[in-house]
C-alpha cells in the first residue's frame, strides 16, 4: 500500500517576503535583458500570473462570505487578491483597517490616528502626534510614514495618503498674554 504524500513545509511570512524580493530582483534582470528570450520570459510570467489570478477568482466564487473574508485578511492572500483586482473589500475599508491596526501603537506614544476619508485615489488621515503641530520633528514624520506605508500596502490602488491636521488639539496662546499681569480692579492695592 502506498504511503500518503507528506505535506511540504509551509513558508513563514519572512520567507515569503524574501522570495518576493528575490522574484523582483530576477524580474528586473529579465526586464533589462535584450532580445526575444527575455520578452518570452516576461510573457510567460504575465500569462502564469493571469492564470493564478483566475484560479484565485474561482476560489472566491466558491467561498462563503466568511471564508472570503478570512482569505482577504491573510496578508499574502490579501495582496494577491488586490494584485488581481478581485479583493472582496473596497480600498476605503482596507485603509481603515490598516489605520486601526496602527492606532494602538500611535496611542501608546501619546498620539492618535484616524481615517478621515478616501476618494478615488487618496486616503486622508488625521494624525495627532504628541507635542507637535503639523510637521514637527522626526517622531511625527516616522508616525506619518508608518501610517502611509500601512495604508498603501493594504490598498495599493490608492496613490497618496495625506495627513490632515488634527482639529482642536493645538491651542495658540499669544506670548503677551503669558507675560502681562491681569489688570487690578480699581480700589485694590
Amino acid at each position: 500500500m502506498a504511503e500518503p504524500a507528506s505535506t511540504p513545509p509551509r513558508l513563514g511570512d519572512g520567507e515569503v517576503a524574501a522570495r518576493i524580493a528575490h522574484i523582483d530582483e530576477l524580474l528586473e534582470k529579465v526586464e533589462i535583458a535584450p532580445g526575444p528570450t527575455a520578452r518570452s520570459a516576461l510573457d510567460a510570467v504575465r500569462a502564469l500570473t493571469e492564470v493564478y489570478g483566475e484560479a484565485l477568482a474561482r476560489v472566491l466564487d466558491h467561498a462563503s462570505p466568511a471564508l472570503a473574508g478570512q482569505l482577504a485578511e491573510d496578508e499574502l492572500l490579501g495582496h494577491l487578491l488586490v494584485l488581481h483586482g478581485i479583493h472582496p473589500e473596497p480600498p476605503a475599508r482596507r485603509a481603515a483597517r490598516a489605520v486601526e491596526r496602527l492606532r494602538p501603537a500611535v496611542q501608546e506614544r501619546g498620539g492618535d490616528a484616524e481615517l478621515v476619508d478616501v476618494d478615488e485615489r487618496t486616503a486622508r488621515i488625521r494624525l495627532d502626534t504628541p507635542g507637535c503641530g503639523s510637521g514637527c520633528g522626526s517622531a511625527s514624520t516616522e508616525v506619518e510614514d508608518a501610517v502611509r506605508e500601512a495604508v498603501l500596502a493594504a490598498a495599493p490602488e490608492l496613490t497618496a495618503v495625506e495627513a490632515v491636521p488634527a482639529t482642536g488639539t493645538d491651542a495658540f496662546i499669544p506670548l503677551d498674554t503669558l507675560t502681562r499681569r491681569p489688570a487690578q480692579p480699581q480700589g485694590v492695592s
